[in-house]
C-alpha cells in the first residue's frame, strides 16, 4: 500500500505540526528528503511489540492506535497518535525493542524515516538533538498531566477533557449546524473507556448525562459536540 508522495492534505498535517514546524528549514528539508510514505487500512498492524526499531514515523492521516495486551489476552488501548505527531523514536534512542503494538485506526498514512537515516540526521544537525529533547519533555509533561488527572479528577471531568481534545484534533463542522462539531475519529465507547481507565458502563452513563445537558449529541456515526463551553465548564468543575 506504499505510495511515493503525500497528498496536499497529508503534507499540510506534517508541516503544520507544532513540533515539526518549530524546526529550522534545513532540518525539515533533510527529514523530508529521506522520508517515505506508507499507507494502511483500518486495523493493519504498523509495528509490533518486541520488534527491533527500524523506523521513526509520523502520522499524516487517520490515527495510530497504541495498545498493549493484558495477561488475560485482552487488548488495551493506551493512546491514539494523531496527524502531525511523530513517534517511534524511543526504541531507536535506547536500542531496545518496541514496547507496544501500533495499529491503523481508519485509513491511515504514515511518513517514515529509516533508523540509519535518522542517525545520519542526528550527526548532521546538533539542533535535532535539542528538538528531540523538547519532544520528549512535552511527552513527559503530558504523561504527568494524565496521571494527575487520573488521581485527582472524577470521570466526568476527565471525559469532558478527552472530548475537548478529540474535537480539537479531529473536529469537523457539522453539515446541519455550523456551530456544532463532529468528532471525526470514530471511537467505540469501550475504546474511549480504556483511554480514561474506566468501565464502558460508567462512560456511557456520563455521555448520556452530557447529552441531557445538551453539551453533546450521541449519534450512530459518532459524537457531536454541541456546546464546547459547556464541556469546558464540566472539565474545570473540580479543579
Amino acid at each position: 500500500m506504499d505510495q511515493p508522495i503525500l497528498t496536499m492534505e497529508e503534507r499540510e498535517s506534517i508541516n503544520s505540526g507544532r513540533w515539526f514546524s518549530s524546526l529550522s528549514p534545513s532540518l525539515r528539508h533533510d527529514i523530508l528528503r529521506c522520508a517515505y510514505v506508507k499507507r494502511y487500512r483500518d486495523g493493519d498492524l504498523i509495528t509490533a511489540r518486541g520488534e527491533p526499531p527500524e523506523e521513526w514515523m509520523a502520522c499524516a492521516k487517520g490515527a495510530v492506535r497504541v495498545s498493549s495486551t493484558s495477561i488475560s489476552g485482552k487488548q488495551i488501548t493506551l493512546t491514539y497518535v494523531e496527524p502531525g505527531i511523530w513517534f517511534g523514536d524511543v526504541s531507536i534512542f535506547d536500542g531496545d525493542r518496541r514496547t507496544h503494538d501500533a495499529y491503523a485506526h481508519g485509513e491511515t498514512t504514515c511518513l517514515c524515516v529509516a533508523k540509519a537515516d535518522f542517525k545520519k540526521i542526528l550527526a548532521l544537525h546538533v539542533e535535532f538533538y535539542e528538538a528531540m529533547i523538547r519532544l520528549h519533555a512535552r511527552r513527559i509533561r503530558q504523561l504527568y498531566g494524565l496521571v494527575e488527572d487520573l488521581n485527582t479528577l472524577p470521570l466526568r471531568s476527565r471525559l469532558a477533557k478527552q472530548l475537548l481534545h478529540l474535537v480539537r484534533s479531529y473536529g469537523v463542522p457539522s453539515l446541519s449546524n455550523s456551530s456544532e462539531m463532529r468528532i471525526g475519529l470514530h471511537l467505540a465507547q469501550e475504546e474511549l473507556a480504556q483511554l480514561l481507565g474506566a468501565s464502558r458502563q460508567r462512560v456511557n452513563q456520563e455521555l448520556k448525562s452530557m447529552e441531557r445537558e445538551e453539551a453533546i449529541r450521541i449519534e450512530p456515526a459518532g459524537l457531536i459536540v454541541k456546546d464546547r463551553e459547556a464541556l469546558m465548564r464540566i472539565s474545570e468543575a473540580d479543579l
